[in-house]
């Protein structure tokens, strides 16, 4: 069996192909780090979202955006996500979080979450990367990522949060690799009413 070159203009098309991949601007980028430690008992609770990239799941949510997060007895963490829309009705979204065991980094910041019915959690794609790549001392701002840098949170334990910390976890964001340019601030209003 002999192997044959494509002709002229299709091997020029896999050259260009294969230069491009290899060009530098469009090379993968470097791999995201997260951070190592979290303790999760201390991450539980309410954060509300100050800013994030677009992105079609919220595209109803045009005010307050909270994340309610709590240990469940199976090592699994609870994720109840809220958002209020402007008529102020209020969408609320239930699923779960496990971590990602990351070699050499106990504890680190890197979870999948989902959203899917219980009896899909066997299948890959129903888990999406919810990766922790900043969180201050005080677990009071953390900056939440996936590795693709698509989609980008900041939240916070205070509802609205001071520019100047909003600007500096955009700054860390960007030289992350993320498009900071691209982020939407999260509108305050219409608020959600607490949980009961």
């Amino acid at each position: 069996m002999t192997f044959r070159l494509p002709p002229q203009p299709l091997r020029a098309l896999w050259g260009a192909f294969f230069a491009l991949t290899l060009a530098p601007g469009l090379q993968a980028q470097p791999a995201l780090a997260v951070v190592a430690p979290v303790d999760l008992q201390r991450y539980a609770g309410t954060w509300y979202e100050q800013a994030r990239l677009p992105n079609w799941f919220q595209r109803n949510c045009t005010g307050q955006v909270a994340a309610t997060y709590g240990l469940q007895a199976d090592g699994l963490v609870s994720v109840l996500n809220r958002c209020a829309r402007a008529d102020g009705s209020v969408i609320d979204v239930s699923g779960v979080a496990r971590t990602v065991p990351v070699p050499g980094q106990p504890g680190a910041g890197k979870l999948e979450v989902r959203f899917a019915p219980d009896w899909l959690a066997w299948v890959p794609l129903v888990w999406g990367d919810y990766w922790v790549i900043q969180l201050d001392g005080d677990y009071q701002v953390s900056l939440v990522g996936t590795p693709d840098r698509k989609y980008l949170w900041l939240l916070s334990r205070v509802p609205k949060l001071d520019e100047a910390r909003i600007q500096a976890a955009l700054a860390f964001a960007q030289a992350a690799g993320f498009d900071a340019a691209s982020v939407v601030r999260t509108p305050a209003t219409p608020a959600l009413p607490p949980l009961r």
